[in-house]
């Protein structure tokens, strides 16, 4: 049957969560959600996807009952960013419905329909509920050590810590354009980061990898983050300037000589300039009607703090065509080594792009599946961080990651 009350009924839940939400502790979630829609006849139960996107947490007291990404219909889900119907254990119809963030993948709710229909009024209700659980979800994550324990489902390392709580969300997209990142190992990351900025057409990208795998390597790249944003956001737009002050950062460090690896690039999306700058990095790829035409290249300049008096750096410079896609990446994926000693390699990486291309998967889950074929390589243990950035520039890439059905 139909869910009894229609719009109002559903205003009535969605104000419910909201009121609720501004006392609720991040622990509270799926009670508040719960509690929400029971006079409707649903059940509703949150789980936060954890760092490495191999498990879905519940929210709340049932947080050991983990439930996979692969191999499910609540990971199908997720990998689609479809609304999925399925079976609880008891035999009750349940909708998987995405939960995002903006565009950030944050989990999925489990919706329990009793007996009422799967209809499309009922997918764009749910739709829109878990959007709103999504904003709550990673408000209070902010604040909540219990919920940041689900999300990274095991211990972290020390500079993995400090890295994650730097970084912007995995996943951000307009109309016009979508970026998303990787970062791996997720639990033992040190070296390696991405970071993005976007100020009206503008959208400011970097991958670093720093020198080591430890802390030191942390603090070099959190040296080097903060230097590229405080430069941005003193209204510095010459790529060349704003590497300078990343080089003075770390120069600023006391002890061994420490450096970073990186590749910093602003892309205008209303046009589709592209400026880049190569900072002893690898070159980004470009994807163009699903194959990699080119390698970004520039004659790089040293690392970020490594300086030498000469010219300044060159700045390449590339116009963009509409649905063209930008690859971004560290050495650790490249050079990760199965057992017999073969490296990932270009090539792989190239094929395994132009594959995610030709089935149109969404920017975010071509990464998730590109990070698992990595650590496959390498038999589930990377040897050295490796990191990510996909950019689509397109309009229309955006609605890869919503559901088909609902905004009828």
């Amino acid at each position: 049957m139909a869910a009894p009350g229609g719009d109002e009924a559903w205003a009535h839940v969605l104000a419910q969560v909201v009121d609720g939400g501004h006392l609720a502790r991040g622990e509270d979630l799926t009670t508040l959600v719960d509690d929400a829609v029971r006079p409707l006849g649903l059940t509703a139960e949150v789980l936060v996807v954890d760092l490495a996107q191999r498990w879905f947490v519940p929210v709340g007291a049932a947080a050991e009952q983990q439930v996979r990404v692969v191999g499910t219909m609540a990971g199908r889900a997720y990998q689609l960013g479809e609304i999925f119907p399925g079976l609880d254990d008891a035999g009750g119809r349940v909708l998987w419905v995405p939960i995002l963030d903006g565009t950030d993948r944050a989990g999925v709710m489990r919706v329990g329909l009793g007996d009422l229909d799967d209809d499309p009024a009922m997918r764009r209700w749910v739709w829109i509920l878990a959007g709103l659980t999504g904003h709550l979800l990673m408000t209070k994550i902010v604040y909540s050590d219990r919920l940041r324990r689900w999300r990274s489902n095991g211990p972290l390392s020390l500079a993995s810590e400090m890295l994650w709580q730097m970084l912007p969300p995995r996943t951000f997209a307009t109309d016009r354009v979508v970026v998303a990142a990787l970062l791996e190992p997720h639990d033992q990351v040190a070296g390696d980061a991405y970071d993005y900025n976007v100020d009206g057409d503008v959208v400011d990208l970097a991958v670093f990898d720093a020198l080591g795998h430890d802390i030191r390597a942390g603090l070099t790249t959190a040296l080097a983050i903060t230097a590229v944003r405080n430069a941005r956001r003193d209204g510095e737009t010459d790529l060349g300037a704003i590497a300078a002050r990343a080089d003075d950062a770390v120069l600023s460090q006391s002890g061994p000589h420490q450096f970073a690896t990186a590749v910093l690039a602003r892309l205008d999306t209303a046009t589709g300039v592209l400026e880049f700058l190569l900072a002893g990095h690898p070159a980004p790829l470009l994807v163009r009607d699903g194959r990699v035409v080119k390698q970004l290249a520039v004659a790089p300049r040293l690392p970020l703090g490594l300086t030498f008096p000469g010219p300044p750096p060159a700045v390449g410079r590339e116009q963009l065509e509409p649905g063209d896609r930008l690859l971004l990446y560290s050495d650790g994926i490249v050079e990760a080594r199965d057992v017999d000693g073969e490296f990932f390699g270009e090539d792989r990486l190239v094929e395994f792009t132009e594959h995610a291309s030709a089935d149109h998967l969404s920017a975010p889950e071509t990464l998730r599946r590109l990070g698992a074929a990595v650590l496959a390589h390498q038999d589930g243990h990377l040897q050295d961080d490796a990191t990510l950035v996909l950019v689509d520039w397109a309009t229309g890439a955006h609605l890869s990651m919503f559901p088909t059905d609902v905004h009828g």
